[in-house]
């Protein structure tokens, strides 16, 4: 494991030793927005808080925002303060997706300057397998106090996006489907296909049959072949609404290639403005 990933049963001693961390349960499902609350409901890893992607992982929408925009620095913050996060602690974010949720709030955090996150490799799934107990009371943290500053250098806006395709200074990628990049089908946005000068690499090609990411050496293998010499901090990570492009980031981080920039508003942002092209 690497510093952005732990598993199962690391993360079992870490508790028994009562180390210092937050657990976070990020499962979600796009089609069925209640189901993660009711997951954790109906049982979730010992002392763990629930974050609703949709109500603590996103911003408000707008008529020119994606899907999932992402929240202010102070309403994050003050979610993060009420679940327990503070300087010193180390968050834990799992889900049963193979990361792709727990990986929008590894991202965020790490945009706001807590470094000392992770995501338990495996989710739910490999918790249970390693033969750990979950429990169905809710945790009530102690709320701390959380502060942080953005840094820049996580994200591209749109326009600047825009203007680094133009003058071909970045790799953008799109994790989405290759059906729903070649606009064959499109199940969640009005407007199919892709931004012209995007390459495909669906986020499924990081992960095994179990759910868990690929070893590191497999994982820089294939972004090292999308990127055809350029260096890592040309890649821009883009997918439906800045959710699941978050995973290749931190596939990239795993596999020893830090400082890729993260899209925001993806796919659902760009086709808000009708004179932006489309592939």
């Amino acid at each position: 494991m690497s510093d952005c990933l732990i598993d199962a049963d690391a993360l079992a001693r870490a508790l028994n030793a009562h180390a210092s961390i937050v657990l976070v349960d990020c499962r979600f499902d796009l089609a069925h927005p209640n189901a993660g609350r009711q997951a954790y409901l109906a049982g979730h890893l010992p002392g763990a808080v629930y974050a609703h992607l949709d109500e603590a992982l996103s911003g408000h929408l707008g008529p020119d925002t994606g899907r999932h925009p992402l929240p202010t620095p102070e309403a994050f913050g003050a979610r993060c303060g009420e679940w327990g996060i503070c300087p010193g602690v180390r968050v834990v974010a799992y889900d049963d997706a193979g990361g792709v949720y727990a990986a929008r709030l590894w991202w965020l955090l790490r945009w706001l300057g807590h470094a000392d996150v992770c995501v338990l490799d495996g989710g739910v799934q490999a918790w249970l397998a390693a033969g750990h107990a979950l429990e169905t009371q809710s945790s009530v943290p102690t709320p701390r106090s959380f502060t942080g500053t953005p840094r820049v250098d996580l994200s591209l806006g749109v326009e600047a996006l825009q203007t680094a395709l133009a003058d071909r200074r970045c790799c953008l990628i799109d994790v989405r489907a290759a059906a729903r990049y070649r606009g064959e089908v499109e199940p969640i946005d009005p407007v199919a296909g892709h931004v012209p000068g995007a390459v495909n690499h669906p986020f499924t090609h990081l992960l095994d049959e179990r759910g868990h990411f690929l070893p590191a050496a497999a994982l820089r293998e294939q972004i090292e072949s999308l990127l055809s010499g350029a260096p890592a901090e040309t890649v821009v990570a883009m997918c439906g609404s800045g959710v699941t492009a978050c995973h290749l980031l931190l596939a990239m981080t795993h596999a020893g290639l830090p400082g890729g920039r993260l899209y925001p508003g993806s796919w659902s942002e760009w086709i808000r403005d009708p004179t932006r092209p489309i592939a």
